[in-house]
């Protein structure tokens, strides 16, 4: 360590003082004074020989300058710590470096010229440290704030952004009595079980540069914004790179510096893999919570076979009636995101009455299934029950089948056949014995004759273009208790 000496060899006089980083209010000293030896070692008095004391002044052992009053750097050092506490109110601050003073006797000394020259050293070197508190997450330190209670708030502000106070005060409530039962839950009501972050977030103390000490507000904005993750996006069919860009909140020319390979008129193919970015939260939110419902229950159907009752006929044994259920979820959010949801547990607040249906199996030649077939080998519609030209086409036209036999759609008697001058050309009218009849028009030639059983798929006719027809077709109607059906809703297809 460095020191100052007078040109005196036999002057040996040493005093030292240290200013630790956790003493602002006073710097001690302890000054012992060596005494004046000459030759043979006795005391000799130099009256006319004026000594002084000066002091060497190290931070960090570190030698900075020489003055010959301590006490203008200890008062400079106190004004710069009141100065820089005016600019950070509320933050503890220290000193953190460590300034030593070493006194030696000298017999001339002019330390006036140095006192600025040392002073701008002091300020330079000097290390004053903030009191704070950091928030530590998976080992890595992510934020200073002032203190411990400061900490807390940030971890409480991000909690309150997704749950009321009262729920974070009755969940801290319930960590302290982990075994108390809760009373159960009314209709419809939710319970906040537990409220913590995605991440275990610890709180340690440190000294550090005051311009680190963040705000609440500050560090909570950090944690919700992150760090940009890095993410693959495999491309679909259909896809464009401006709506990929879109879907991940990027402009187009983002997405492109992100993927060098890339060029605004690149075409895309199935498969390939895009670099996309997104913020990734520090923490989550994590809320656990418990909701009870009473929803109901569908009941079930059932059909019971009759072999006594016509194919095609149904009658209700037993209403059905839906039951009564109360559940309890077991719900997972993650900043306010549904992620999980269970049934934990449920209970029968009403049985489910099934329906019993009972449907008849027997099956007579003249009397219909009520399943109708396709009445032509094929072909298409060629027009639609409906208005048309002015008024309304009571049935369904089809046209070019594969080959133009007509067959009956369903078991049934004829009751009409022939040309009767009404439009329809040949035309012949079955009864299906079960309310439906049906009508087909325009053959060419007809197969069955009144009062025949047929059926059903049975021919009973060639496809024509007799009557008010425009071409080869056949028109066929459907009425159901004497009222119009359309053809569409009952015919099997063809």
């Amino acid at each position: 360590m460095a020191k100052r000496r007078n040109t005196f060899s036999g002057l040996t006089s040493k005093w030292t003082t240290k200013v630790k980083p956790v003493m602002k209010n006073a710097i001690v000293a302890a000054l012992t004074v060596s005494a004046l030896t000459f030759g043979s070692g006795k005391a000799m008095a130099a009256p006319d020989i004026e000594l002084s004391t000066v002091f060497h002044v190290y931070i960090q052992d570190e030698f900075v300058g020489t003055v010959e009053d301590k006490e203008q750097i200890e008062t400079f050092i106190q004004n710069k710590l009141a100065s820089m506490e005016e600019t950070y109110r509320d933050i503890d601050l220290e000193v953190g470096s460590e300034v030593t003073y070493i006194p030696e006797q000298a017999f001339q000394f002019n330390p006036s010229t140095q006192v600025e020259e040392v002073l701008n050293q002091v300020e330079s070197k000097l290390d004053i440290k903030a009191s704070a508190s950091t928030l530590v997450i998976d080992g890595q330190e992510v934020a200073f704030v002032k203190d411990e209670a400061t900490a807390q708030d940030v971890i409480d502000t991000l909690m309150l952004e997704h749950v009321s106070k009262e729920d974070l005060e009755q969940v801290e409530k319930r960590k302290d009595h982990p075994n108390q039962s809760l009373p159960q839950l009314k209709e419809n009501e939710t319970r906040i079980l537990d409220v913590k972050l995605s991440k275990e977030v610890s709180i340690a103390e440190k000294k550090v540069n005051p311009d680190e000490v963040l705000t609440v507000e500050e560090v909570v904005k950090l944690f919700k914004k992150g760090t940009l993750e890095e993410k693959k996006y495999e491309v679909k069919a259909g896809d464009v790179l401006g709506e990929i860009a879109d879907s991940h909140d990027l402009t187009l020319e983002q997405l492109l510096s992100l993927n060098s390979e890339l060029k605004a008129d690149t075409v895309l193919r199935p498969g390939m893999e895009l670099i996309v970015t997104y913020q990734k939260p520090l923490a989550i939110v994590e809320v656990n919570k418990e909701t009870y419902k009473t929803e109901e229950v569908p009941f079930e159907k059932k059909v019971e076979e009759d072999s006594s009752m016509f194919k095609g006929d149904t009658k209700v044994k037993q209403e059905g009636s839906d039951g009564l259920e109360g559940v309890t979820y077991s719900v997972t959010e993650q900043n306010g995101r549904e992620v999980k949801k269970e049934a934990v547990n449920s209970t029968v607040l009403k049985e489910a009455v099934e329906e019993i249906t009972i449907k008849g199996t027997k099956v007579v030649p003249s009397r219909g299934t009520g399943s109708f077939a396709w009445p032509t080998n094929g072909g298409y519609v060629s027009s639609n029950m409906g208005y048309r030209w002015g008024r309304m086409h009571k049935g369904m036209d089809i046209a070019r089948p594969g080959e133009r036999s007509i067959k009956s759609v369903d078991n049934g008697v004829v009751v009409s056949t022939g040309n009767r001058g009404d439009g329809y050309g040949n035309k012949v009218i079955i009864d299906h014995q079960n309310g439906y009849r049906t009508l087909y028009a325009h053959l060419s030639s007809i197969s069955v004759e009144p009062g025949q059983t047929v059926p059903r798929g049975a021919k009973i006719g060639v496809m024509g273009s007799t009557g008010d027809s425009t071409g080869v077709h056949l028109h066929i109607e459907v009425t159901k208790n004497g009222k119009l059906v359309d053809p569409r809703t009952v015919l099997g297809k063809e």
